[in-house]
């Protein structure tokens, strides 16, 4: 250290505790640099509000303010047996303010329930939530469906916007968006408050109104969560994403007020929740969504392949690539063909607009291939159904026609349109061990780099095992698809790309104080090795690509390239103009680089 530097360090040693108590007074600490830095408050601190400040908030908010505490902190109770007995349960799950449907990850976060929440009703409750935590710098969280792997949906030390039972759901024939008329043409739409999940939407627009919004594919997912952060769904290869079909967001900005953001009204809001990632930007609390004709059918079809070697397996995935690029690569196919151990092929997707004579026909020159090779085995057959598009979401169609893929809310008085899909159950509750995506560019499917691809793909199979999302690339789309999804903040790379590569591994639920949950670090930190391993070959065919902000790794590095590439910048600028002092943060969200990892305490080198 120079003399200079300390003879002034000398000087200002008396000064620092008074700086320091009148920094925490004015709720800001003392940097590193003597920048005074904002930090929120917890609990038991001082500034926290009292007993009576709580009770003027729940009085302002009809009396729906919530005192959390997590059913599991009080086993062996029949509270904790019961929430034991609701983790089958996705919709029972979602109903707990105190439980999200991921348990935590790995080294990196674990599901604990905020100190209060806002159970809003109404936009008004959310507009007191928001200046409530603005004005006694808390921490404040958004929940609607409780999907984020990323731990967004919760956060210790907080007060929760929960906005579960703000659910209702409008149809419109002809929507024009606020402050548009004469610039919009008026066109089908739907309207759904935030809260409401991707099964009440179908439930209203597809079974009961006999038309398609595009959404997720986990109906208890909520609609405003996936919408801003891109929403994929089993059919997005033809219809887009779930956000480049938003007309128009009612969304409670951090200071307090309503905003009405469309094409015409806060443009650069409106851009921004198209993709910019759940609860950044604010709360919403309504979302107006385009809406199609339907096509005739809906449907899905399954298959699984067994090679008898090495070279077998390299020429099943090198005979699958090459039969995707010739005759799926179109908006009809969505969802998966998965890569695994012990050289096996197996495929799940989803179509629409064709008729099951249609699919076999499609999928023969691919079950003759298999069939006539002695070393590669169907070991489970070829399946295809297909349904009148009307029904697909019909639960009870479903529970006569096809009772085994779905399982319904099984408590009493549940809705009868609630069920899930039998294979997303086991999502309610797990825990992330590890969890990757890679999104890959339609250039991959060039007869002169297909070869490329299958090497990549072999050698991702002897580890983890890998799945391609072929409706969560937008190449093969129809052009006017294209062009809406141009116009949202999601990556770029989405629309060049025919899929998403996904890697995962997860575990049985681990919520804090759940009898036996106990989560093997050791095995997990081992399967997160061998998710890192199985996208390595994957990255190294397609360098720089980008990840799915849902569905990614919690520690990406450059998460602001990786999830947005380019359109950061504008996002920051957006965040800069609606929520300069950083309400809204959430794990690896636009602006959440100026924050501690815990959303806590606001770093000095911030803007």
């Amino acid at each position: 250290m120079r003399r200079r530097d300390l003879l002034k360090a000398a000087l200002a040693a008396p000064w620092l505790p008074l700086l320091a108590r009148a920094a925490g007074a004015a709720g800001t600490d003392v940097g590193s640099a003597g920048s005074p830095v904002f930090t929120r408050v917890r609990p038991g601190q001082a500034g926290w509000p009292a007993a009576a400040v709580w009770e003027d908030l729940r009085g302002a908010v009809g009396g729906h303010l919530l005192k959390l505490e997590s059913p599991f902190a009080v086993c062996p109770s029949a509270a904790c047996t019961a929430a034991m007995h609701a983790l089958a349960n996705p919709f029972a799950v979602g109903d707990d303010p105190a439980l999200t449907q991921t348990s935590g990850w790995a080294d990196a976060w674990l599901s604990q329930p905020s100190a209060y929440a806002v159970a809003a009703e109404n936009t008004a409750d959310v507009i007191a939530a928001v200046n409530f935590a603005r004005e006694h710098r808390l921490r404040l969280v958004v929940k609607g469906g409780g999907h984020s792997y990323q731990g967004t949906s919760a956060a210790p030390d907080s007060l929760l916007v929960w906005t579960r039972h703000m659910n209702q759901i409008s149809l419109h024939d002809a929507f024009v968006p606020q402050g548009c008329a004469g610039r919009v043409a008026a066109q089908p739409a739907v309207s759904v408050q935030s809260g409401a999940m991707w099964i009440d939407a179908y439930d209203a627009v597809t079974t009961r109104g006999g038309r398609y919004v595009q959404g997720g594919g986990c109906t208890t997912v909520g609609v405003a969560g996936l919408v801003q952060s891109g929403g994929f769904g089993s059919y997005s290869k033809c219809w887009g994403t779930a956000a480049s079909n938003l007309l128009e967001a009612e969304v409670v900005t951090a200071d307090g007020q309503v905003r009405i953001a469309n094409a015409c009204n806060e443009p650069e809001l409106f851009w921004a929740l198209k993709g910019g990632g759940g609860g950044s930007m604010g709360v919403v609390t309504r979302m107006t969504l385009r809406t199609f004709d339907l096509p005739e059918f809906f449907g899905g079809m399954g298959l699984k392949v067994q090679a008898d070697s090495d070279a077998a397996y390299r020429a099943l995935i090198a005979a699958a690539v090459d039969f995707y690029q010739r005759a799926l690569f179109n908006p009809h196919w969505g969802e998966q063909m998965k890569f695994n151990g012990g050289n096996t092929l197996d495929v799940s997707m989803a179509f629409q607009g064709l008729s099951k004579q249609q699919v076999e026909q499609v999928w023969a020159p691919f079950l003759d291939w298999v069939q006539a090779r002695k070393d590669c085995r169907i070991t489970k057959p070829f399946q295809a159904l297909a349904a009148p598009a009307r029904h697909l979401w019909d639960a009870d169609f479903l529970r006569k026609y096809a009772p085994g893929i779905i399982v319904t809310d099984d408590r009493p008085n549940a809705p009868r349109a609630h069920f899930v899909w039998a294979g997303d159950r086991e999502q309610a509750g797990w825990f992330i061990q590890g969890y990757q995506s890679a999104w890959l560019p339609a250039s991959l499917l060039q007869p002169g780099r297909q070869a490329q691809l299958v090497d990549a793909l072999f050698e991702a199979a002897q580890h983890q095992g890998v799945s391609l999302h072929f409706n969560k690339g937008l190449a093969g789309a129809p052009a006017d698809a294209i062009a809406r999804a141009r116009d949202t903040a999601t990556h770029p790379q989405v629309l060049d790309a025919f899929a998403l590569a996904i890697s995962a591994s997860g575990d049985d639920p681990a919520f804090p104080g759940m009898p036996g949950a106990k989560p093997d670090l050791a095995m997990a930190r081992r399967m997160a090795s061998n998710v890192e391993k199985t996208m390595a070959p994957l990255r190294a065919v397609a360098p720089d690509a980008g990840s799915y902000v849902s569905e990614s790794d919690y520690f990406l590095r450059d998460w602001q390239q990786g999830f947005w590439g380019g359109n950061y910048q504008r996002l920051a600028a957006a965040k800069r103009q609606y929520d300069p002092d950083g309400l809204f943060f959430v794990h690896h969200g636009v602006g959440s680089e100026n924050w501690s990892e815990d959303g806590f305490t606001r770093l000095g080198n911030a803007d």
